[in-house]
């Protein structure tokens, strides 16, 4: 499990931190590190040796940190050139540290370069790039190399011009190959459209870690989690005791998706599937081991409900959600469910003890909430959590899940893939097995993102995805992850 920490949080670990040591020291760390790891891109196209490398450097510490890299580069026989976007605030000892092993600075944007290492603004800059670093940001494309590909584009802690506590993009920005960072994740590092600009993330420890004593903003789940989590059977188990998942969804109109949120369902952990809706026809032609019946008081006993998807938004469907509202049991409120939340006639309903799961995309979720979850996904997510009462999946390209207590989880193995029509209805049905196979609501939640993105992802390899493309490799994927 990884975990970021917010700004605010990271300052007051570093200041702890450099209490108790000589000046410089945590600098010193980070260059050292990222001075490693711009030397193993190097390496790769080329060697050290000779290479041409630009400093971007912007003013304070982020600007030091490039400079005492760009030193040790330069030291190695790397020919390192700064250019200083505010001259008359650089870090003095960073610039003569890289003058001194022959670095020079520069005025403009070189021609060439075989790496670009982005230290104009860190994790206290706000809004986008300003001119003149916006106009130098936007001609790194056109800088080449030794091999004639472009230079690689090294960020220093965070791309510079990214919302560092939200993941958003607000202006112009740096887009990475590589993002150096130092002591702990940062909320921009995994969620939004800044993870997507930081490209691959590298961690320098620079001791910060006993001293981080906030709560972490997000944590991040890895396949060693999922794994664990995951429900598995034993030599006692039998269909029962595996769990019971009901799935009302789908209707005479919308068949197809009572049948992806029952494929979805099936790959999951439980032992029995029930149906409940007026496509139970096709569900058993389908899936002849789905007990269907087409009333919800007849489907009998489960150990958690899945409604919403193609259940249209009439007096029936009313009906049915108050129903499942009314067990006692775990729920997961996808599409019209959400839809028929809006009104605000089930508030009353949502007042229970067993968790609810909502699974909102942007458009729900502004119809829920009144307004979009905007530049600050997880403070979004976190809010509709809190009012609801509710544990909130939020779909997106990095899907969070937030809980009332504070709780925030983002899903690393999204992709684009997943964006297409009934790929919810296989989400739904999946989280709905694992509340009914025990897992706690909040992991069933992270571990049902984790298995769909993963199973999107094994889908696209095959060309263009549809949701039942995503249904049937959710079967190999759980394999995978589980061995089971």
């Amino acid at each position: 499990m990884r975990q970021a920490w917010r700004v605010a949080d990271v300052r007051a670990a570093e200041q702890s931190l450099m209490a108790t040591l000589p000046e410089g020291t945590l600098m010193q760390r980070a260059a050292a590190g990222l001075a490693r790891r711009c030397a193993l891109l190097l390496e790769d196209a080329g060697g050290v040796y000779g290479a041409r490398v630009v400093l971007l450097v912007g003013s304070g510490d982020n600007g030091g940190d490039a400079l005492y890299a760009g030193a040790a580069l330069a030291r190695r026989g790397a020919q390192v050139r700064a250019l200083l976007i505010r001259p008359d605030r650089v870090h003095l000892a960073g610039l003569r540290a890289l003058r001194a092993a022959g670095g020079f600075t520069v005025r403009e944007l070189p021609g060439q370069a075989d790496l670009v290492v982005d230290g104009i603004v860190g994790i206290g800059a706000s809004g986008g790039l300003r001119k003149p670093a916006a106009a130098l940001v936007e001609g790194l494309g056109e800088l080449r190399g030794r091999s004639g590909r472009r230079a690689p584009v090294v960020a220093v802690d965070v791309p510079s011009g990214v919302a560092v506590d939200t993941g958003d993009v607000p202006g112009a920005a740096v887009s990475a190959d590589v993002t150096v960072t130092f002591g702990c994740l940062k909320p921009a590092h995994v969620v939004g459209p800044a993870a997507v600009r930081c490209g691959q993330v590298e961690l320098v420890d620079i001791g910060l870690g006993p001293v981080l004593r906030a709560d972490p903003a997000v944590s991040v789940p890895d396949a060693a989690d999922i794994a664990e989590w995951w429900p598995r059977p034993d030599h006692a188990s039998d269909k029962y005791t595996r769990g019971v998942v009901g799935i009302a969804t789908g209707s005479a109109t919308y068949p197809g998706a009572a049948l992806l949120g029952v494929s979805g369902a099936l790959a999951g952990p439980t032992g029995m599937v029930r149906y409940a809706g007026s496509a139970h026809a096709e569900v058993v032609r389908a899936h002849p081991s789905v007990v269907a019946v087409p009333r919800f008081p007849d489907a009998g006993r489960a150990q958690a409900w899945v409604c919403g998807s193609g259940l249209g938004t009439d007096d029936d469907a009313r009906t049915t959600l108050r129903s499942v509202l009314a067990t006692a049991l775990p729920v997961v409120l996808d599409a019209d469910a959400l839809t028929l939340l809006i009104d605000g006639k089930h508030a009353k309903d949502l007042r229970r003890d067993a968790p609810v799961v909502v699974t909102p995309h942007d458009g729900e979720f502004k119809r829920l909430a009144g307004e979009a979850p905007g530049p600050d996904r997880v403070g979004a997510a976190l809010k509709l959590a809190s009012w609801m009462n509710a544990i909130v999946l939020l779909k997106g390209d990095r899907t969070i899940v937030a809980t009332p207590a504070g709780e925030v989880w983002v899903n690393p193995t999204g992709t684009s893939a997943l964006a297409t029509a009934g790929s919810g209805d296989v989400l739904a049905g999946l989280l709905g097995s694992l509340l009914a196979g025990g897992l706690p609501a909040e992991r069933a939640a992270v571990a049902a993102a984790y298995a769909h993105g993963l199973a999107g992802r094994r889908a696209a390899e095959e060309g263009p995805v549809t949701a039942p493309d995503i249904a049937a490799a959710l079967r190999h994927t759980v394999f995978d992850l589980t061995g089971q």
